[in-house]
């Protein structure tokens, strides 16, 4: 293309090169040299200087999260770039709505000219070509969700065939060195799935089989395959319940390939659905199974016989609020026959019901009702005490000022701050192992949606501790009143008035209860058995 550029000087230049696989097998021209030659002559013939290159080897169009796309952006930023020029517009992208972001709206605002010398685009100069610039992306945008429809094809071909098309066979097999697309038994793995479904299918539980695996330190799938671990995760390297009961029914173990077991949502995102079991594709005898069919539905019939149990829910005042001061999990209700043979629900550790025999935490067994009966009386006790002694009004209202003073409060919205961004790190650092195939699907989306619940409540306990923070000392006093008032006058426990009274409740492993009130001047934390 002919290109008017009559001060050279003011450019700083990037240029850009991207390619994806679709694009290599397809088109050769469209190689990472053939476009650096292609743009390096061009900036020579124009006397442009090049400020630097940015080369996106492997990444579609279809994103515009691309680690060099990312890094010419944040230059631009700095005004270290006003000029990008690409070998033709889908280089810069496929997503018609993105791209027409960057011509019409980001690149304009910062003053940047982009130029793409194939198409004849050029913003510096008034042009036909630049008019039908909307509907090029189009096209191009057109061409990569036709490329995927060809390559989902493709891959459902391969799964109706029984033809394995992941990137990393299933724990207890291994890819075939010998043959394409199949899997082949490999012994090491196989010896545990085997010793699991056993012991299975003679009575256990899930949580039994993973603690006898942690208590005999059998490598989980993740760290045999030695895969990176997060160093950060409290559990890493132990197998806990959900992960034998997926085990337990993948009918790969016995010679079926299933696959298609989670679905891409779009062509321009790589976010994925888990697919119900029904709409798995499942093609029957396709390897060599590691577990005999038979015991294979023996335990799928011992599964389904707990699912009722398993799956049972209770409603209990507490619910939510209550945490294992040890670990910090939430804890569990279980109903157990107490010594009359009465149902009675416990509370339970979390954690030690998934990791077991107490290595990881104790089981804090203790029977609901005596520890809500417990925080009842000690809430009724305080909102008395609030409501009937004057004087602790006025020992509010100083416990307040010197809340002001220290910035407690201000230190724990920093606290909150810190940890978010922790686990905000935690989760891009999760984002970029899965898409390169560090981190497996299965194990990105079980870590990925704990920390993101996690990192939900904190953002929620900051936005709630921002307002209180917004408060007069006058509003608080009236707020705690009415809601003290209330709970002394109900004639009957109150689950919104107790949440709303109470931040969270811990159990000890010496069955103490801590109650944390929402509400400072309300503490300090009451302990009692």
């Amino acid at each position: 293309m002919h290109v008017q550029i009559s001060n050279p000087m003011d450019y700083k230049v990037a240029l850009y090169i991207r390619l994806s696989k679709e694009d290599d097998t397809e088109i050769e021209s469209q190689s990472v040299t053939n476009q650096r030659s292609m743009l390096k002559s061009f900036a020579s013939q124009y006397k442009l200087d090049v400020y630097d290159t940015y080369i996106d080897d492997g990444w579609s169009g279809t994103s515009y999260d691309r680690p060099e796309f990312q890094r010419m952006i944040a230059d631009i930023e700095d005004n270290k770039i006003n000029m990008v020029v690409t070998k033709d517009l889908s280089r810069l992208g496929r997503d018609y709505i993105q791209t027409g972001h960057y011509m019409e709206r980001y690149f304009p605002e910062r003053q940047v000219r982009y130029i793409s010398l194939l198409d004849g685009i050029d913003t510096g100069v008034e042009s036909t070509a630049n008019d039908i610039t909307p509907f090029r992306a189009i096209m191009n945008d057109m061409y990569a969700k036709d490329i995927s429809k060809k390559i989902k094809s493709v891959k459902h071909d391969k799964q109706k065939k029984g033809l394995f098309i992941g990137g990393k066979a299933v724990y207890g097999y291994k890819l075939s060195e010998t043959e394409k697309n199949k899997i082949e038994i490999d012994e090491e793995a196989a010896a545990v799935v085997r010793r699991v479904f056993a012991v299975a299918a003679s009575g256990e539980s899930c949580r039994q089989i993973a603690g006898r695996l942690n208590e005999d330190r059998v490598p989980t799938p993740s760290a045999y395959a030695g895969l990176k671990q997060m160093s950060n995760a409290k559990y890493t390297g132990l197998w806990s319940s959900e992960r034998i009961s997926d085990m337990l029914q993948n009918p790969t173990y016995v010679g079926d390939m299933a696959q298609g077991k989670t679905k891409r949502i779009s062509y321009k995102t790589k976010k994925c659905v888990r697919m119900k079991k029904q709409q798995w594709q499942v093609v029957q005898n396709t390897h060599e199974p590691i577990v005999q069919r038979e015991v294979f539905n023996k335990v799928a019939m011992l599964l389904e016989s707990r699912k009722k149990t398993r799956c049972r829910k209770y409603d209990y005042l507490l619910k939510g609020i209550i945490r294992c001061h040890e670990c910090g999990y939430p804890l569990a209700v279980v109903n157990r026959p107490n010594a009359k043979g009465e149902d009675t629900l416990y509370f339970i550790c979390r954690t030690y019901q998934r990791y077991s025999k107490g290595r990881q935490c104790t089981c804090h067994s203790v029977k609901v009702k005596t520890v809500t009966d417990a925080v009842m009386e000690q809430v009724a006790k305080v909102c008395r005490q609030y409501l009937s002694v004057s004087e602790l009004e006025k020992a509010a209202e100083k416990k307040l000022n010197e809340l002001e003073k220290t910035g407690e409060n201000k230190t724990d919205i920093e606290r909150l701050c810190g940890r978010i961004s922790s686990l905000t790190a935690s989760l891009d650092k999760m984002y970029m192992d899965k898409l390169s195939g560090v981190l497996d699907e299965e194990d990105f989306t079980r870590v990925y949606k704990r920390i993101k619940e996690e990192r939900a409540a904190l953002e929620e306990k900051k936005l709630r501790l921002l307002a209180e923070e917004k408060k007069t000392p006058q509003e608080k006093q009236r707020q705690i009143k009415a809601l003290a008032q209330s709970f002394v006058n109900a004639k009957k426990s109150n689950r919104e008035l107790i949440v709303s009274l109470i931040d969270r409740v811990e159990l000890t492993e010496k069955k103490q209860v801590s109650i944390y009130f929402r509400f400072r001047q309300m503490e300090p934390k009451n302990h009692f058995k």
